[in-house]
């Protein structure tokens, strides 16, 4: 279906709802890898002096994309906050030994992930998220070069 366009506000208000839709799409792949590198860190050690709880495992929280000004955003975060059972550590520092690649802050496991940025290597750096930026907007007919 074709949209007349007239001025700016126009073709912002035409293209929220498509801008919208690529921003969630984005964001759950974010959420996704987040949520794999947090599952190859369990993966990387098994803990002999204490029992999991798993808090660190379903920290993970994605908000739905919304129109903020003139911007469409979605956040994809650690909720340390919920990881408030760890002995002697806090949520934020759980999360940054996990970046670090450490458990506790001193253990190193077999191959252990640097959480955080390996997430961000494998959808920001490497492209991945533009790519499926671009692949959105060209499934809804818009016509983007690379």
């Amino acid at each position: 279906m074709a949209v007349h366009v007239k001025n700016m506000k126009e073709l912002n208000k035409a293209l929220q709802p498509v801008m919208v839709g690529m921003v969630d799409k984005m964001a759950e792949r974010v959420e996704q890898t987040l949520n794999y590198f947090l599952q190859e860190y369990y993966d990387s050690y098994d803990p002999v002096y204490y029992r999991r709880l798993y808090d660190f495992l379903h920290s993970v929280i994605r908000t739905e994309a919304k129109v903020v000004g003139n911007k469409v955003v979605a956040s994809v975060y650690i909720d340390t906050d919920s990881m408030n059972n760890y002995y002697e550590a806090t949520g934020e520092q759980i999360a940054r030994w996990a970046n670090q690649g450490t458990h506790g802050g001193t253990i190193r496991g077999n191959n252990t992930p640097h959480v955080w940025d390996d997430t961000m290597r494998e959808t920001v750096n490497n492209g991945e998220l533009l790519k499926l930026a671009v692949d959105y907007l060209k499934s809804k007919g818009i016509s983007v070069r690379t």
